[in-house]
């Protein structure tokens, strides 16, 4: 479809509505390009037709038709100069502007032809017409453009309809599995500070009943079917089973991270975490690890006041794995250094007053050891501590069943005292 108002190979046509509508669609590629492109097709395409019908020799088609490329370059080259793709999303703004680009590109080409000896009549009826195709072709380009915007977002509202119905679903139980986790952390509080309290009375030979060690396995197993439903909600509501087998230790340190900003959020606090570290390791040992992260970063989370920084470092050394955990904390006073890894010892207390069992570092430091590595206090002072993480990385190679034999720390032989 195409006119040609002014008696001469000058044309204008809905092809270069199309081309409008390609240059706006295929965002990714530079507008020169596309607008380069098109015109060498489209002078190639009008050669190809004149040598179909043999009226007009080569050299003189591709000499009439040549100036058609420059209505397509100096277009891309506006458009670009202009930022036209980014007015598409004030359709009226849009017309304008891609009817004001259309008329000077039509002008750009007649000049062309004018100073490859085309005559033209310059007049007011000229004017008019290039601008009435200028106004219909642009805003024709903008019609399609909108209902092809429209009907796009409509497909996106219906996901993301069907997406928010089902995260209702999943909110629906998460909520209820919060109930049953919210049940279980006061349980195993209560059981902590019972076994805790069942071990000093040990340590110092007092009487123990036996009542106490049956609440406490009462109280484990109830929190045993708790975690039992719990687990069995989240993988429905995951869709997945458990078992992820070996996973890099940076995707490791990046669930730590990940679980103690929300621990810093709920905490209050304005705590940056960091991980550095470029080693080429997955382990099988997830759990075990997990615990030692965990228990470091959240004790820096809570040694934090309100504003600071946790860095994770990880690297291999020799035969071992080194991660360190650094925070810009107070630090550990030079007195409580040296019983930081003893049961019970603890500088925490909760809002009542009543003060934290201790065992966390503890128990970091058995994991550690059941892993044939150790866990020590490398520095502290005020703006820095550093704690360090070192395990074979033979046994982090190890099934995670060995793991598990491993993570509860040797029975004293007889006759061992506990200091």
């Amino acid at each position: 479809m195409k006119m040609n108002p002014f008696d001469s190979p000058f044309r204008v046509s809905l092809g270069s509505a199309v081309f409008v509508l390609g240059l706006v669609a295929f965002s990714s590629l530079p507008p020169l390009v596309i607008g380069a492109s098109t015109g060498a097709v489209v002078v190639g395409f009008r050669v190809f037709l004149d040598a179909l019908t043999g009226e007009t020799a080569a050299s003189e088609s591709l000499w009439t038709h040549l100036p058609a490329a420059g209505y397509y370059i100096s277009f891309a080259a506006m458009a670009a100069m202009v930022h036209f793709r980014r007015q598409m999303a004030a359709p009226i703004r849009a017309g304008v502007m891609g009817a004001a680009l259309d008329f000077l590109a039509n002008g750009c080409e007649l000049a062309i032809r004018y100073g490859m000896g085309e005559s033209f009549l310059f007049s007011g009826h000229m004017l008019v017409v290039l601008s009435l195709f200028a106004i219909l072709r642009s805003f024709c380009v903008i019609g399609v453009y909108n209902m092809w915007m429209t009907k796009h977002v409509r497909s996106l509202a219906e996901a993301r309809k069907e997406e928010l119905e089902r995260l209702m679903m999943v909110n629906s139980g998460l909520y209820e599995e919060m109930v049953y986790l919210q049940k279980s952390m006061a349980l195993m509080e209560d059981m902590t500070r019972q076994s805790y309290d069942l071990y000093s009375r040990l340590v110092e030979g007092k009487p123990v009943e036996p009542r106490i060690a049956l609440d406490l396995a009462e109280h484990i197993h109830e929190a045993k079917k708790d975690m039992q439903r719990i687990f069995a909600g989240l993988s429905k509501l995951i869709g997945r089973q458990s078992g992820r087998g070996r996973i890099p230790i940076a995707e490791l340190c990046a669930m730590v991270i990940r679980a103690n900003e929300k621990y810093a959020s709920l905490s209050g606090k304005a705590i940056t975490f960091s991980y550095h570290g470029q080693i080429d390791l997955a382990t099988d040992q997830l759990y075990p690890l997990l615990s030692v992260l965990n228990n470091l970063v959240s004790n820096a989370v809570e040694a934090i006041r309100k504003n600071g920084a946790v860095e994770l470092r990880a690297r291999l050394e020799g035969n071992g794995l080194v991660i360190e955990v650094e925070d810009d904390g107070p630090g550990i006073s030079a007195d409580d250094i040296a019983w930081i890894f003893q049961p019970g010892f603890t500088t925490k207390y909760d809002r009542q007053g009543n003060p934290s069992t201790g065992i966390g570092l503890t128990h970091a430091r058995d994991i550690a050891q059941a892993l044939g590595g150790h866990l020590q206090l490398v520095k502290s002072e005020p703006g820095q501590t550093v704690f360090r993480l070192v395990v074979p990385t033979s046994r982090l190679l190890q099934a995670q069943t060995d793991a598990f034999q491993n993570e509860r720390p040797p029975v004293p032989p007889q006759g061992a005292h506990l200091v």
